[in-house]
């Protein structure tokens, strides 16, 4: 035989091999009619070690010669399929739990995963290999407890109540994820984050928590992750970065398999928070390096490790050679990872996968859209209207529509969020219902700095052009040809969303650049460069770096700087793009002046209404922030109340006799007694997604009437809460605080309902049976709406337990002068507390209470006594 045909026959059984088939016979993991956990078996019985590693990191690695493909775990789907262009963006998740309705989120998140998929299939089609965020894996929902309002991250989640959260949990999981009889998951969702976390951002790497009671542990921080996974079969589980009682969670044998596996009988894959694994070594010191780190996660657990650049899990192959770890255990955690692949269908052909058929015309649809703005709708939250100001008249009159967020897009899309085709911001909105004519519009005020600035970027000068002279490469280490020079005269705002490149010929991906000026100071005096970037940024003045960071999400910095008279100063800014993440670059300098709200009073001569629309946004809170601001550290805040500026100038509003409603626009509870007496109205709007915009006129106008119930406690002030890395509920949150400035439940309506006195099925309840409450009520006022009728249980003589904890609700519909009647069922459990005497979960014999009312506060509700056997 010829040497040429050798090698022909050879290719030729290569090329079968790898399509899964000799001699006509089907390889077992190439079976799509056997499970998908036999298919895993067979597959992991043909790889290397040093394969089986690789399949186990986040960004899995293809294994070509078994036709395995490339395989992204991480993609974040939390309102909306994120870190992606021209998707639907629902409000941020806080706001959904304010809606009070899992039926809701439910159909949102059944959206969401229709997006994804579309999104997903369509990069497959254009010859695409899997990416991170672009993936069939998504890491939501958060269901941590957000048990203290000064956590950036609280706006992830559904609130501080145990059982609103669960509910809404299962909401989310069951939408990603698709029918339970189905053949193929549609999505893998992730509880996140395992357990007993939130906050602070800034010792996440390095906090142990030792002093977590056993009840608060499984009355608050556990009961949610246990309804995800009994309740909605969520195929993810992720770990979180801190310890729990000395061991990193991501190592915790107790968490992930005593209560997890033994305890829940949690069969799926856990994954790690990205960089929990090397923080053993690195923050914990639990390991001596990323060898023995790999082994621990992998005994503990954890079967998928995320990471921001280098794999302990990578070293796995050496672990098994110095005895550390053996083979077995790492195939019983790739047998959970690649049976989820099989489950999702990925490794099949498309024509096999219902999902796959999802065409790409529902991205962003007029049925998604309809939904983003209904939700944002429910989850608008009246908390205060003194004389009725609210609903606004839309008669043709000016009203003044101020404050720094009024038409302010990116805050309406909160976090962890994609970039949808078109928003509503507020102003907007507003204009919408009274035309551009009759709205005065004012910034007013930055949202925390008390000073504005004056622009020195026309006063710099490159090449004897004004502006800067921009450089760009196509690579991240600005090394090589250069792709292209061009002059920006006006402050830099340069972004890759939505396709842009930074200049033509500069990839979206894998670039860097250099802008460089030269200034000439005009004065001696201080002067501050304000800057932002998603990826790596430098800023030098005359080769002296000021400021650098490589962050994955744009970051505002302010850098204040002494100049001389006449003096020059070249500077520089050098970026580079972050792998997998967006570009984005901000910036421009000048000198500050103090803020003086004279010219916006007398702008407002003659205007009687005025909405101010400020609050907080992402630029401020949100997930492990370097950059910080008097009142905000690391992502998360320091004191609660609203930043000073915004006061003052819903002071001068008021001195000027203005009636002010404050639309107030953040993802954690603010303390607003000031804001109670400047104000008029109050409506808290969270962050309200694509649409949130139109959300906001529809209620100040009337044209929706209110209906969100707070799902967490807005305190009164910053002195009210412990200390923020005291992970003891005592004193937290409506279960164990009674004095409040709004309570958990709380939220007004244009209209009043009278809730009538409950019929219930019994008053002695057997073990194992459902008691059942029928509500009466009443629309007494003169305005269709929506009450949230909600039911809590409070254990009697119960020393160290809840005041009391929401245990059903149910959102009812009431025509003006009309009446309806609602039940809400309580099962069994409802009923279960911690037993201190036996150390677990169960219902305890004795007497109850059953609370009823329209909110957590006591004098809003009424009350049965029952008794449990």
């Amino acid at each position: 035989m010829k040497p040429g045909n050798t090698i022909t026959i050879f290719c030729f059984l290569l090329v079968i091999l790898s399509a899964g088939r000799l001699s006509g016979q089907v390889l077992p993991y190439k079976n799509p009619s056997l499970s998908s956990e036999e298919r895993a078996r067979d597959l992991i019985s043909r790889l290397t070690l040093e394969e089986k590693a690789l399949l186990m990191m986040d960004e899995s690695k293809p294994v070509p010669r078994l036709g395995i493909k490339k395989f992204s775990w991480w993609s974040e789907a939390l309102h909306g399929l994120a870190n992606t262009d021209s998707v639907t963006v629902f409000p941020e998740p806080i706001g959904m739990a304010a809606s009070f309705n899992d039926s809701l989120v439910y159909r949102i998140f059944d959206a969401a995963s229709d997006e994804v998929r579309a999104k997903y299939h369509a990069a497959q089609r254009r010859g695409q290999e899997s990416r991170r965020f672009l993936g069939l894996s998504v890491w939501t929902p958060n269901v941590n407890i957000f048990r203290d309002p000064r956590w950036g991250r609280g706006q992830e989640t559904y609130g501080e109540d145990p059982y609103l959260t669960s509910r809404m949990g299962v909401a989310v999981v069951k939408g990603l994820q698709g029918p339970a009889n189905s053949k193929y998951r549609k999505l893998l969702a992730c509880a996140k984050h395992y357990a007993v976390h939130s906050g602070p951002e800034w010792s996440r790497h390095e906090l142990n928590l030792n002093n977590v009671s056993p009840r608060d542990l499984w009355e608050t921080y556990l009961p949610a992750f246990k309804s995800l996974v009994q309740e909605a079969d969520v195929r993810q589980v992720m770990c979180a970065y801190q310890r729990l009682d000395d061991e990193p969670c991501c190592g915790n044998n107790r968490l992930l398999q005593t209560i997890l596996r033994d305890d829940w009988g949690f069969k799926h894959l856990v994954v790690s928070d990205c960089g929990a694994i090397t923080d053993f070594f690195t923050s914990h010191k639990v390991s001596s390096d990323s060898v023995h780190a790999a082994a621990k996660g992998v005994i503990a657990g954890t079967d998928v490790e995320c990471v921001w650049d280098r794999y302990a899990y990578g070293t796995l192959p050496d672990a098994v050679k110095r005895g550390l770890i053996p083979e077995d255990k790492i195939d019983k955690s790739l047998l959970r990872v690649l049976t989820a692949r099989f489950d999702l269908g990925e490794m099949d052909d498309d024509s096999l996968v219902p999902w796959s058929k999802i065409p790409a015309s529902v991205i962003n649809n007029d049925e998604h859209r309809r939904l983003a703005l209904e939700m944002s709708r429910e989850s608008m939250t009246l908390l205060q209207n003194r004389n009725r100001l609210l609903p606004l008249s839309v008669r043709k009159r000016k009203i003044a529509v101020i404050g720094p967020n009024a038409d302010n897009e990116p805050m309406l899309w909160g976090n962890y969020n994609g970039k949808p085709i078109r928003t509503i911001t507020i102003l907007k909105g507003i204009q919408s219902k009274l035309g551009d004519g009759n709205v005065v519009y004012d910034k007013a005020c930055d949202l925390v700095e008390n000073k504005v600035m004056e622009s020195y970027f026309s006063k710099t000068s490159a090449g004897g052009k004004t502006g800067f002279k921009a450089s760009y490469w196509n690579n991240r280490d600005m090394k090589g040809e250069v792709v292209t020079t061009r002059q920006i005269g006006e402050p830099v705002k340069l972004t890759t969303a939505g396709q842009h490149e930074f200049a033509s010929g500069v990839r979206l991906e894998a670039f860097s650049a250099k802008y460089e000026t030269e200034f000439q100071a005009p004065e001696t005096e201080e002067i501050v460069f304000k800057c932002g970037a998603t990826g790596y940024f430098e800023l030098l003045v005359n080769d002296s770096s000021l400021v650098k960071y490589n962050n994955w999400r744009t970051l505002p910095s302010r850098v204040p700087y002494k100049v001389e008279k006449g003096r020059k100063y070249a500077i520089e800014i050098r970026y580079a793009q972050l792998n997998n993440w967006q570009a984005n670059l901000e910036f421009d300098f000048g000198k500050e002046l103090d803020v003086d709200f004279t010219g916006l009073i007398n702008k407002l001569k003659g205007i009687d209404e005025v909405v101010f629309v400020g609050g907080l946004s992402t630029l401020l809170e949100g997930e492990e922030m370097p950059v910080s601001y008097p009142g905000f550290k690391g992502g998360d805040r320091t004191d609660i109340e609203l930043p000073e500026v915004q006061r003052n100038c819903l002071k001068a509003l008021k001195a000027a006799g203005k009636k002010v409603v404050f639309v107030n626009c953040s993802g954690s509870p603010v303390a607003l007694v000031p804001e109670t007496q400047t104000c008029d109205a109050i409506l808290q709007a969270w962050y309200g997604g694509e649409s949130g915009g139109l959300a906001v006129a529809d209620v100040l106008f009337g044209d929706y009437n209110p209906s969100g119930k707070l799902p967490v406690t807005f305190y009164k002030s910053t002195s009210q809460l412990a200390g923020f890395e005291d992970y003891s509920m005592k004193g937290r949150t409506y279960r164990f605080m009674s004095d409040p400035l709004f309570s958990f439940g709380h939220g007004l309506s244009y209209t009043t309902f009278s809730i009538g006195n409950a019929h219930i099925s019994k008053q002695i309840i057997d073990k194992g049976e459902t008691v059942t409450l029928n509500l009466p009520v009443k629309n007494t006022g003169k305005m269709n709406g929506t009450e949230i009728l909600q039911v809590y249980v409070r254990k009697g003589n119960d020393q160290g337990g809840p005041l009391k904890t929401l245990r059903g609700f149910k959102r009812v519909s009431v025509a003006a002068g009309k009446s309806a009647s609602e039940t809400v069922e309580l099962p069994y459990s409802a009923f279960e507390f911690y037993n201190e005497e036996k150390l677990k979960m169960e219902v305890t014999p004795g007497e109850y209470e059953l609370l009823y009312g329209n909110s957590s506060d006591d004098r809003s509700l009424k009350k049965i006594k029952v008794s449990v056997l």
